[in-house]
């Protein structure tokens, strides 16, 4: 069965459906983080005494933790490139960066997060904890989720390269659109949650 508008564009709106698609997903996901963030506000705002976050958590290692998304981000970049440029290889090499990044990640959290249990400071702790282990925590689901599907890209889903790699170029894309959009998302929490 051949699906119209998978590598064409749509005369209507200049984009294929993949894209439309994650474009609406990443909506969705706009609307879920714009809640959370503008309950945050109001709890904070409505709060007699809130601490700074840099007293709290761990700048240094977040601000690490933000040099590893961006250039997870620069990594993903190239991998769609090199699939541009109809270097397979190359892809193989960016993606699986782009993989070993996201685990970085979610390794360090997991140091932080331990450190921080360990203290004794849960989310029941106070007010500030639970905001922040609900948008870290929720964050650090999808880092998951992008790296599972990168990882099918980068391994099994491959396979769409030989049989068709102009469709699996889009996917990639698509994949990579909804990686950007979690590394923007930690941009935004990275000064919220520990500078402000």
């Amino acid at each position: 069965m051949d699906i119209p508008y998978t590598v064409e564009l749509r005369r209507d709106t200049g984009l294929n459906n993949g894209k439309i698609g994650i474009w609406l997903f990443l909506a969705s996901e706009v609307m879920l983080f714009g809640a959370l963030f503008a309950s945050y506000i109001l709890i904070r705002t409505g709060s007699p005494s809130w601490p700074r976050g840099d007293t709290i958590l761990d700048v240094p290692l977040a601000t690490f933790n933000t040099i590893v998304l961006i250039g997870s981000s620069v990594t993903m970049v190239m991998a769609w490139a090199s699939l541009m440029r109809r270097r397979f290889g190359t892809f193989r090499i960016y993606m699986g960066a782009t993989i070993l990044l996201g685990a970085v990640f979610l390794v360090v959290k997991y140091f932080e997060y331990s450190h921080h249990l360990h203290l004794g400071e849960f989310p029941r702790s106070n007010n500030f904890l639970a905001v922040y282990y609900t948008l870290t925590g929720l964050h650090m689901l999808h880092v998951f989720g992008g790296m599972v599907v990168n990882a099918y890209f980068w391994g099994p889903g491959a396979k769409l390269w030989q049989t068709n790699p102009v469709w699996f170029t889009n996917r990639v894309e698509h994949s990579g659109l909804f990686w950007h959009f979690v590394d923007l998302v930690w941009i935004f929490l990275f000064p919220t949650l520990y500078l402000l």
